[in-house]
Formats: structure tokens, C-alpha cells, sequence
């Protein structure tokens, strides 16, 4: 999929992606999201699926609150206060920690709620707003969404793909029930 330059299309590209790796979230037994077997997002490192929807969570998260930050005139730590954007595995490790009390039917409802708050900001947003205006230091806001969202989630469903083959997952979906966690 192409880089979004509107509106639209960063709509387009987050619901696209996003329901792509919902339906592979879909194919994980509730059993298997707390094995670390997953290439992690520091080098070296190995997560598990739990770890990896914190992840999207976490830079989720983030993007709602840069936008609350910048509506509020307040300064932005960007990405984070106390970390800079060269220690990006420290910032995974934190939001592993942040979510690691949720098991994984809770971590899918509040990636599928963050998602969805996403989704809401974007469309209160222009496509001069979102596209044609610097946001943070050079990137436009659509750009820097996209950046923690869209491409995430589709670097997400690789990985994902990936280990469903290295562990033979069968290929049907199962089905879970996110309230209870029973399949």
C-alpha cells in the first residue's frame, strides 16, 4: 500500500491494515499470546503477541496524546518523555511493561478502542490539517499518524504471519470469545 497523502487515504490505510491484522489476531489461540517467540522490537530481543499489541497500543496511545498535548498549547516530548527516538527499544520494553498486567482479550479490545479513538481524531481533522501543514519538526500530522499506526499494524500482521507458520497454527480462525478469553 502507498504512503497516505490525504485524508482518506490515511483512513483508509489504518482500517485496511488494521482489520488485516485483526484477522490474523483472530487465528491465535488465547493459550499461545504469552510465549515469547516473536523477533522483538530490540535487538535480540523476543516478545510475545501480548508484548506486540502493547506496542501498537503504546504508539497508539502516544499519537492521542501528542494531539491532546499540542491542543492544550503544552509541549511535546516527542516520542516520549525520556526517550529519544534513537532508543526506540526502550520504549517498546516500557509499554511491554505498561500492559503486562492485561491478558490478551483485553489487550485486543483496547487496541480495537484505541484504534477507533484514532480514527475519530483524524476524521475531526482538515487535509490542509492532517497534510499540507508541518507538524513536528518537518512531518505533517497524517504523516506522523501514519508512521504510528498504519505501518505498525501491517509490520505487525508479518510478524504475526510468520510465527503462525514457524508454530503450524492451523490456518482456519478460531474463535474467541474476547470477554472471557474461551475459545
Amino acid at each position: 500500500m502507498a504512503v497516505p497523502n490525504s485524508k482518506e487515504e490515511l483512513q483508509q490505510a489504518i482500517t485496511t491494515n488494521y482489520t488485516k491484522l485483526r484477522d490474523e489476531l483472530l487465528k491465535i489461540p488465547v493459550n499461545s499470546a504469552t510465549a515469547k517467540e516473536l523477533e522483538g522490537h530490540a535487538k535480540g530481543t523476543l516478545m510475545s503477541i501480548n508484548n506486540l499489541l502493547a506496542y501498537l497500543i503504546g504508539w497508539g496511545e502516544l499519537v492521542l496524546k501528542w494531539e491532546q498535548k499540542k491542543k492544550n498549547n503544552e509541549p511535546v516530548d516527542f516520542p516520549e518523555t525520556g526517550y529519544k527516538w534513537n532508543g526506540l527499544g526502550m520504549l517498546a520494553q516500557k509499554f511491554y511493561q505498561d500492559y503486562a498486567e492485561d491478558d490478551y482479550p483485553r489487550l485486543t479490545k483496547k487496541l480495537d478502542h484505541t484504534v477507533q479513538k484514532i480514527l475519530m481524531l483524524i476524521e475531526t481533522k482538515t487535509n490542509e490539517e492532517l497534510y499540507e501543514v508541518p507538524w513536528y519538526e518537518h512531518w505533517t500530522q497524517g504523516r506522523m499518524i501514519q508512521f504510528n499506526t498504519a505501518s505498525p499494524y501491517q509490520n505487525a500482521r508479518g510478524r504475526i504471519r510468520k510465527w503462525i507458520k514457524t508454530i503450524a497454527i492451523p490456518q482456519h480462525k478460531i474463535t474467541v470469545n474476547h470477554s472471557t478469553g474461551n475459545q
